[in-house]
């Protein structure tokens, strides 16, 4: 028997591990699909220390350090240290210290399951290369020997030699893995052999009452590697990331972090400066429970956006006043995504509209170089973009009286 290739880490393969975000949840599907192409999660973990460094014993295992047994020593010992009790598969309390079959089929489940989609992530990229499409535009489904009990249907499409268009809708849903365990694999080809099945067998696109699709395990219709450029953003509107009270504050911060060091909010402020016409905003992460008790509505699972007219608000209404107050520059923007969570939060006044719609609003105070940024947010409720937007800042000496400035009106 051949060696079995999804042991033999690559490139592509490590670099889509490490480019995952930690993201703690209660349960396995608190993610979907997609979202595993941008999240590194572990059931039930939710402490940051306990998951990060489980993410470093299972990057291990993807670059071909470490083997199954050594990952489950590794994970004793990280659970031991970190205090991780009860979760799914944790049998220590009735088998000792090292736990039996409920033990062993957890971390055997983390393991393969993060190097099979890292795998094929991986392949992903690799078959989607334009010179390799070009010369090989055709994918041919392969099922692995390696398994002892294979799914029918798995089976079937290998036994067929079931070869397709690379850009064929089959791809979208049927790239494997295709469920817990699944080994098949795809490889390019210039052209279907003689004998290859062509088509997808019937019925291959049509969901169950449960909303299935044929011979794919739930969770798993989607081909790993090809969301690797959507936004966090997206996927969370898109409703693949749940976003449960219990993770609200460890998942916001975690995320808010993330992406406030990632991007330039000085270059955008200064984009938005120079061209009135931009509407674009920036994500910088989520409100998680930075805002309970200020505010009565249930607001963390809402975006926090800093938008371009807020920039340009801010300019225009804020300047100098002659005393302790300056106009903001593009630069006093840099640290955006602190304000909300390393500042004072306080109520602000309503706003109201010229349609009568009373608009709620908070007010942070964020001191940084001596001086005081203060920042008005709206709460901007919606089916899809919910979101706590920017409207308006300035910036203050330690002279002035930030608590003097009046937010009634502020627009």
């Amino acid at each position: 028997m051949k060696p079995d290739p999804i042991r033999l880490p690559f490139a592509e393969q490590i670099a889509f591990f490490r480019q995952k975000l930690n993201l703690p949840t209660e349960r396995w599907d608190d993610i979907e699909r997609a979202a595993h192409d941008r999240a590194f999660v572990v059931a039930g973990a939710m402490q940051a220390d306990l998951l990060d460094d489980l993410r470093q014993a299972v990057d291990a295992g993807i670059a071909g350090k470490t083997t199954l047994a050594e990952f489950r020593k590794n994970f004793l010992a990280i659970v031991e240290r970190r205090g991780w009790t009860g979760f799914t598969g944790d049998d220590r309390a009735t088998r000792g210290r090292t736990g039996g079959r409920g033990l062993a089929w957890r971390t055997r489940t983390i393991y393969n399951t993060n190097i099979l989609a890292s795998y094929a992530a991986g392949r992903w990229q690799q078959l989607n290369d334009p010179e390799l499409l070009k010369a090989r535009p055709y994918w041919r489904y392969v099922h692995s020997d390696f398994v002892s009990n294979p799914r029918p249907q798995h089976k079937a499409w290998g036994d067929a030699g079931l070869t397709l268009p690379h850009d064929h809708p089959f791809w979208k849903t049927h790239f494997p893995p295709n469920g817990w365990g699944c080994r098949c694999s795809v490889k390019a080809v210039a052209a279907p052999k003689a004998g290859d099945a062509t088509r997808p067998p019937n019925g291959w696109d049509t969901r169950d009452a449960r909303g299935r699709l044929p011979g794919i395990d739930k969770g798993w219709d989607y081909a790993p590697g090809a969301n690797v450029d959507t936004s966090l953003r997206t996927l969370v509107q898109d409703k693949l990331i749940g976003y449960a009270p219990a993770i609200a504050s460890a998942l916001s911060r975690d995320v808010t972090r993330y992406i406030s060091t990632r991007a330039d909010l000085a270059q955008f402020a200064r984009e938005a400066l120079n061209d009135r016409q931009m509407r674009e905003d920036v994500w910088l992460g989520f409100v998680g429970d930075r805002l309970d008790g200020a505010v009565a509505r249930d607001v963390r699972d809402y975006l926090i956006l800093l938008r371009a007219d807020g920039v340009r608000h801010s300019d225009n209404a804020h300047g100098f006043d002659g005393s302790s107050q300056r106009a903001p520059i593009p630069e006093d923007y840099a640290d955006a995504g602190k304000w909300l969570m390393d500042g004072r939060i306080e109520r602000a006044d309503p706003y109201v509209d010229r349609y009568g719609n009373e608009k709620e609003r908070i007010r942070v105070t964020y001191e940084t170089g001596g001086e005081r940024k203060v920042s008005i947010w709206e709460i901007r409720p919606g089916k899809r973009n919910r979101a706590l937007a920017l409207v308006s800042m300035w910036v203050k000496s330690p002279a002035g009286t930030p608590d003097g400035v009046p937010l009634a009106g502020m627009r």
